[in-house]
């Protein structure tokens, strides 16, 4: 019998390890309920919490806190909770912004977001190494700081970086590191947003609960496309999705989705060149929208998301606004009937 239950144990780590050494083989992902999120603007100062309570308008039971911090390229500082930056950006109006989510009852995901002085943070990149050792050091201490906070207050989720693409890159050996450091201070599920053109260069994602990805992938479609045609220019990459996130045996989390209601928006989703001009086409939005919930909401890997993006402000969006947000847009009704 010793020798039965010997075998058996043997051949059950045999199995344990080719499954995770062997990236070709595909592991069930099945999640049980969706994240229906909004990524939130935080306010330049306190909204109150009824604002916060409006995303339920369209169903919306998450949202994603954005703490700011800032950098300059080829310097490896990173400013943060600065005196300068909107309430809800710093330490303060993060915490205010998750109790008063919790009091809406919506689940919150703090998601610290570093902006490039006069550029994206995924072109971020230093010469020395001293430099980046100074940066990693910075990047850390605002990392911990928000993990904390996300920590003490009870948010279910945090997000240990957003769009890092060449640092994930040129400093491989960090990431791990990190993740590592926030583990010892906060407990709860924890994800990273890669942009969507680099989420399968990521190495750390079995360190994670999440595979986190900003959903901006171009749809490649002429002018005149219907929804058919959008949601098939979908295919490509749901199907991509499938593959990696059974490979990584990890569900997929679009830590960021969503489209501008203008002209060109399903070309460069992420965001119109001026040179498209702003002629507003709420349809488009809507055609976009539904067309990405058609191609993965359903699908068992799929965990959710969060769109981008919610103004705790009742004038914001409207029917002449170009931008993201769907407020006061007829994209809500596609949204709230995906968010049920």
């Amino acid at each position: 019998m010793k020798l039965i239950v010997g075998f058996f144990l043997i051949v059950c780590v045999m199995l344990v390890g080719y499954f995770l050494i062997d990236p070709s083989v595909e592991v069930p992902v099945k999640v049980s309920k969706k994240i229906n999120g909004v990524s939130l603007v935080n306010p330049r100062r306190p909204a109150g919490k009824a604002a916060l309570c409006d995303v339920q308008s369209i169903n919306a039971d998450w949202v994603a806190v954005i703490p700011f911090g800032f950098s300059v390229q080829g310097e490896p500082s990173v400013y943060f909770d600065t005196e300068r930056q909107w309430w809800g950006e710093r330490l303060e109006g993060t915490r205010q912004l998750i109790r008063d989510a919790k009091s809406c009852s919506l689940k919150v995901m703090v998601k610290p977001h570093v902006w490039l002085r006069r550029g994206w943070i995924g072109e971020f990149s230093l010469q020395q190494e001293q430099d980046w050792l100074e940066w990693e050091n910075a990047y850390t201490k605002y990392v911990l700081a928000f993990a904390q906070l996300a920590e003490a207050e009870g948010a279910p989720m945090f997000c240990i970086g957003t769009e890092y693409k060449r640092a994930v890159r040129e400093r491989p050996h960090f990431w791990p590191l990190l993740i590592e450091e926030v583990k010892k201070v906060y407990s709860g599920k924890l994800t990273y947003a890669a942009n969507w053109d680099d989420y399968d260069e990521v190495a750390f994602w079995a360190e994670l609960d999440y595979i986190g990805v900003d959903a901006y992938f171009p749809l490649e479609i002429s002018a005149k496309s219907d929804l058919k045609a959008v949601t098939a220019g979908w295919k490509k990459w749901a199907d991509r999705l499938t593959v990696f996130a059974h490979r990584q045996g990890r569900p997929v989390l679009f830590t960021e989705y969503g489209y501008q209601s203008r002209d060109g928006a399903l070309d460069t989703p992420w965001g119109v060149p001026r040179s498209y001009g702003e002629v507003v086409d709420l349809d488009v939005q809507c055609m976009g929208y539904e067309a990405l919930y058609q191609s993965v909401w359903k699908e068992s890997w799929f965990a959710g998301g969060f769109l981008w993006k919610w103004h705790l402000d009742s004038s914001a969006g409207g029917f002449h606004n170009a931008d993201f947000t769907p407020q006061g847009k007829p994209v809500e009704a596609i949204i709230s009937k995906w968010y049920h």
